[in-house]
């Protein structure tokens, strides 16, 4: 089975710093196209930002010019580097295929921007 943990997450103040990881099992990440996501209370799961097997990125407006998604083929991981935290950043964020995988949504990981 395809199992996908991501970790990283915690409390942090506007303008700190996180890097998210996921680590895949039962899964190639090198061989689809990767993406973060994130649901904020109240609202629905939207795509943050994505990468495909030739390393190209891309990124919600929201992320832009503050997110970075890089991968390690080697550890099978995948990561979120945020930078510039703003409190609407504010969600659980998980990673999975582009588009997202219904049986592969994983526990997410907590993000809380907040002075």
């Amino acid at each position: 089975q395809v199992q996908l943990v991501e970790s990283g997450g915690g409390l942090v103040q506007p303008g700190g710093s996180l890097r998210l990881s996921c680590v895949g099992s039962g899964i190639i990440f090198s061989i689809y196209t990767m993406g973060w996501y994130r649901q904020a209370p109240g609202k629905l799961r939207e795509w943050v930002a994505g990468i495909s097997p030739g390393d190209t990125t891309t990124y919600a407006d929201s992320a832009k010019g503050r997110f970075t998604i890089s991968r390690d083929t080697a550890k099978n991981t995948m990561y979120l580097q945020m930078n510039s935290l703003k409190p609407e950043d504010t969600a659980v964020y998980y990673c999975n295929t582009w588009p997202g995988t219904p049986h592969y949504w994983g526990q997410g990981t907590q993000v809380t921007v907040s002075a």
